[in-house]
């Protein structure tokens, strides 16, 4: 294994700007947590509560907010984001191991099919007829590519990734192992007792720079296409339905649940579990709340929570006020007064 690159603190600065506090000859040889960080290594502290590692931690440097500049004597780096200066910080230290080029003797690939000389595929794969493969681009040991798809410059599918015919995928796509991409959505009619299916002709379009993590499954549309825009970010284990549309540099966690035919907006943030019924509309620059159920559009930006999501204040006021009812002790006038005042308004 290499020597891990050292960087002087005051390199680090210069390379990400912040302001720069104690000596910054130091050498930064890698990152780690406060509580487990050693003298050549640099921590972060992004939150009120990990206050009490800083002190006992014995990171060589810290990053932390302007406001927390004097929390320690560690040198340090002050910033106005601590958690996006250390993003970065551990990209400098974490770069991408860039992959051997070439076919792997066990890779299958039909006629049609023309494979950049920068480009990568792993044992196992089958890469389908028409296939179309930019620069760069890394198919894992495994991989399945139908007839027709198209992979952007600089993408990676990691093992084991499943793409149906005639799906499309941008720039510096990211697909972590187990993902299936374009398999028929659930389009059924009731006749005469039994399902009848109804065939998904259309396709999934992924934009540039977009992830997808391990064993999330992105649908084909029943007519047209399912689309994932630019920059969006995907965990695992997340089902977008068919005909689903995702706004560009949205962020969705794990467990999710998106029905058919929604659409979502630009930079929305959707927590873990949460559940999104078919044909909704979501704003932009909406927070959806761990495990919410969404059952009608979101025609504003704000944060929602519950079941059925609602705005997370009144949420609040609704939970608290049952609680108060449980326990016998009725609405206080205030919050009377509150829930009048609302009802007005709405």
């Amino acid at each position: 294994m290499a020597k891990a690159k050292r960087y002087r603190l005051a390199e680090i600065v210069e390379r990400f700007g912040g302001e720069l506090v104690g000596d910054g000859h130091i050498p930064i040889s890698g990152v780690a947590t406060l509580e487990s960080a050693t003298r050549e290594q640099i921590a972060f502290l992004a939150h009120g509560k990990y206050r009490k590692q800083l002190e006992a931690t014995e990171a060589g440097a810290v990053i932390l907010g302007h406001s927390d500049r004097g929390l320690t004597d560690i040198p340090r780096i002050a910033c106005d984001d601590p958690y996006l200066f250390f993003a970065k910080v551990s990209a400098l230290f974490n770069p991408p191991v860039a992959p051997k080029s070439g076919v792997h003797p066990a890779a299958t690939i039909e006629d049609g099919t023309q494979v950049p000389a920068s480009a990568s595929i792993g044992a196992g794969a089958y890469i389908g007829r028409g296939v179309s493969l930019g620069n760069g681009v890394v198919i894992g040991p495994g991989c399945c590519l139908g007839d027709g798809v198209v992979i952007g410059a600089d993408s990676r599918l990691h093992a084991r990734v499943t793409i149906y015919a005639g799906c499309r995928l941008g720039k510096r796509v990211e697909v972590h192992s187990g993902v299936v991409i374009g398999a028929d959505g659930f389009g059924l009619a009731m006749e005469q007792g039994r399902w009848r299916k109804i065939p998904q002709v259309g396709n999934v379009i992924i934009g540039d720079d977009v992830e997808i993590g391990a064993n999330s499954c992105i649908d084909r549309g029943a007519l047209d296409d399912t689309v994932v825009e630019e920059g969006v970010k995907i965990d695992n284990l997340v089902q977008i339905g068919h005909n689903v549309r995702i706004g560009a540099h949205t962020a969705i966690a794990g467990c999710t649940g998106i029905a058919g035919s929604t659409r979502i907006g630009q930079y929305c943030k959707i927590g873990g579990a949460a559940s999104i019924v078919g044909h909704l509309d979501i704003a932009d620059h909406v927070i959806i709340l761990a495990a919410a159920v969404v059952t009608k559009s979101i025609r504003k930006p704000g944060t929602y929570s519950g079941h059925p999501a609602e705005d997370s204040r009144d949420w609040a006021l609704h939970t608290a006020n049952l609680r108060r009812l449980s326990a016998g002790r009725g609405l206080p006038q205030n919050m009377n007064n509150r829930l009048s005042l609302r009802e007005k308004k709405a």
